[in-house]
């Protein structure tokens, strides 16, 4: 297994397509995309165009969005999930989505793949000075809390947010000095 953090590129389409498919239509968190993306070639190019734009610290953004990194995570070059590294945090990501939202597609969770991807944004978030990072998960998603905490999160605490698609969240700060 080779994990590797790739820029979305119309070149990954195929591997891009399945793994968006696989996840039967629900949320994909780290992903990008709206709810229902029907994975074409044409999904596929806007949301690359998507996240050029988002990549540019100077762009104009639509109100409520910050800047954010989003990569395609891959083994040996084909897309497996996805990871968003966000910025900076408005007043809904420091409540319910923190800077790093991630997932992998259903047949290759369990095997480190979210783990090493996770190590690979912090050591970019490490690089550019961030101090800390926060990041959050349903409170029964027992993976991703064990993954979060394996990267040294440290609970702040578990909250209620219905609003958000979510009965209880946990949220973690990753201190990365």
């Amino acid at each position: 297994m080779t994990i590797a953090l790739a820029a979305p590129s119309a070149d990954l389409f195929d591997s891009w397509a399945a793994t968006v498919a696989e996840f039967g239509g629900v949320h994909i968190d780290g992903a990008g995309l709206e709810l229902g993306t029907v994975p074409d070639r044409e999904a596929c190019g806007a949301f690359v165009a998507k996240a050029q734009l988002y990549g540019r610290a100077s762009a104009q953004l639509p109100d409520g969005h910050v800047p954010c990194d989003y990569f395609w995570i891959t083994d040996d070059g084909e897309v497996v999930g996805f990871i968003a590294f966000r910025r900076e945090l408005n007043d809904w990501l420091r409540r319910v989505g923190g800077h790093i939202g991630y997932s992998v597609r259903p047949s290759r969770r369990r095997q480190g793949i979210v783990r090493a991807a996770l190590n690979l944004v912090l050591e970019r978030a490490r690089a550019e000075g961030y101090d800390r990072v926060m990041l959050t998960c349903d409170d029964d998603n027992e993976g991703s809390y064990r993954t979060i905490e394996g990267a040294g999160g440290v609970l702040e605490d578990v909250i209620e947010a219905p609003d958000a698609g979510h009965p209880r969240l946990r949220r973690y700060w990753i201190a990365l000095s």
